[in-house]
């Protein structure tokens, strides 16, 4: 199963991030990574006050062969940047493990990541290498795809949604509970039978379209 991972990570701390350091307030958008040539084309956004101090920065850098204007819009530009990166980066690590890079943004001293690794296996694999090289990552969330036809809400129907988000607020499911299946039902204005139903329903529902995607599909 597909598992996402949003994470941040000190801009220092790995290969790019010191590449496409950036300055001040500006925030740097990483638009999406194409393999052009054998090696990852990273496609960079940045505001236009910034390009002339973010072009000669990244200019200078030893593992940069040339940075391109791809485009401008508004008070933006698009550069694809040509570069050498080392086998022993952090990148690298994360494109031989198969996962892609679904976003990315930076400030001068921090960039956002959200990856997506193939599998848990995988992402175990990549937290024991920044483990390893004492990498100072920062875990924001991780999450797992839903079933692809599950529509929104992971396929809760409203009242189910509704129920289950009151019962877990309200402290249903806390020890000890603080409102009973009857203060629940009178809520909904529906029996005591009828609501535990709606949350066993509920719960089955998103247990099926996250946890067992794997199960139901073999």
């Amino acid at each position: 199963m597909s598992v996402i991972v949003e994470l941040t990570i000190p801009s220092a701390a790995f290969e790019l991030g010191r590449i496409l350091r950036v300055k001040g307030a500006t925030q740097l958008t990483l638009e999406t990574m194409v393999p052009l040539g054998g090696k990852p084309t990273p496609f960079v956004r940045i505001r236009n006050d910034a390009r002339e101090t973010f072009e000669r920065s990244v200019r200078e850098h030893p593992s940069v062969n040339e940075i391109n204007l791809v485009n401008t819009h508004d008070d933006e530009s698009l550069y694809a940047l040509n570069w050498e990166p080392s086998d022993s980066s952090l990148l690298r690590r994360i494109l031989d493990l198969d996962a892609a890079l679904l976003g990315a943004t930076a400030t001068a001293d921090t960039w956002g990541l959200e990856l997506r690794f193939p599998t848990h296996a995988a992402l175990s694999t990549f937290q024991d290498y920044y483990l390893e090289e004492d990498i100072e990552v920062s875990i924001e969330r991780i999450y797992n795809l839903t079933k692809p036809d599950a529509g929104p809400w992971y396929g809760l129907t409203g009242p189910q949604r509704e129920t289950l988000t009151y019962a877990v607020e309200t402290g249903y499911y806390s020890l000890p509970r603080q409102i009973s299946t009857q203060e629940l039902a009178s809520t909904f204005d529906i029996s005591d039978q009828a609501v535990t139903e709606r949350l066993r329903r509920g719960i089955s529902t998103l247990v099926l379209n996250t946890l067992l995607i794997d199960e139901k599909e073999d």
